[in-house]
């Protein structure tokens, strides 16, 4: 097992990824006049933007294709919470919280940028919302070329309502702190949402980034609060459910989620859950 594990982590390492600039957001910045803007591009799996942050809000998500995004909770910082995000939701990310995006299947990425002053009442942190269809079609409308302003402007007051009556989704899965937190325990976590459907137990990784498994374990609980298995539980949830709303059959998901059977997959899933997993076939 742990030279399979060292042969993965190996391969993963040297995965090339495309760091690609930001570029000059000047021409999407959002104003009280004109809070939400959209920003359109079609990316590549692999793609990956480094850590920055705005003034503004941001809510991201993808018309098709699957992104993983990382933010940080509030703009004074906080736990750092990763996310799986595929056409179905969307990532609402606080103004000035630092925060990174990596793609995972090739998307069509859109990215609202809505001033600060549009912030929903009681929305202070970063979450995870339901991309609902009015919702998707109201962003293609708003992103149309020489889009009329009164009609701009009726189009922005349905997206921030619409956004502000999302339902919620609970799932993110937390990281430790880029820098003050424990590179081996960052590295570990790193390492499992890469490989999910490796089942090495703690013992094995911890053994694979130089500590062990007592201290592993004491650096889940100090720094995220939760244990190495409540804590792989949610990075398999993340995994699973874009793939699910792609309408992958639950076979191939429990697979590719290292569970030797269908059964032991779903029972995990809705315990977590509260629904069995083929309620969530084909959502997005």
């Amino acid at each position: 097992m742990e030279r399979q594990l060292s042969a993965k982590i190996g391969q993963m390492a040297f995965r090339p990824l495309r760091a690609t600039p930001l570029g000059d957001t000047d021409a999407f910045r959002p104003t009280r006049s004109r809070p939400v803007r959209v920003r359109a591009r079609d990316l590549v799996a692999d793609t990956h933007f480094e850590p920055h942050r705005h003034a503004w809000s941001q809510l991201a998500y993808c018309a098709a294709g699957v992104l993983q995004v990382t933010a940080q909770q509030h703009s004074e910082g906080g736990d750092e919470i990763t996310y799986i995000v595929p056409p179905s939701r969307a990532v609402w990310v606080a103004p000035g919280a630092r925060h990174w995006v990596h793609v995972l299947e090739d998307a069509q990425f859109r990215t609202l940028y809505i001033d600060a002053s549009a912030t929903p009442h009681g929305w202070s942190g970063c979450r995870v919302i339901v991309v609902s269809p009015l919702l998707r079609e109201l962003v293609t409308a708003l992103d149309a070329p020489q889009l009329a302003r009164d009609r701009e402007e009726r189009l922005t007051h349905l997206v921030l309502d619409e956004i502000a009556h999302a339902d919620i989704h609970a799932l993110g899965v937390p990281m430790p702190d880029a820098q003050a937190g424990d590179k081996r325990l960052r590295s570990l976590c790193e390492a499992v949402l890469r490989a999910p459907a490796e089942r090495g137990t703690l013992a094995d990784w911890s053994g694979e980034f130089g500590a062990s498994e007592r201290t592993m374990a004491r650096l889940f609980r100090e720094e995220l609060g939760i244990t190495y298995q409540q804590w792989r539980q949610q990075a398999i949830l993340a995994h699973a459910l874009p793939m699910l709303a792609r309408g992958t059959p639950v076979s191939h998901v429990a697979a590719a989620s290292g569970y030797a059977s269908d059964s032991a997959f779903t029972a995990m899933f809705k315990a977590a859950m509260g629904e069995p997993p083929s309620r969530f076939l084909g959502r997005g």
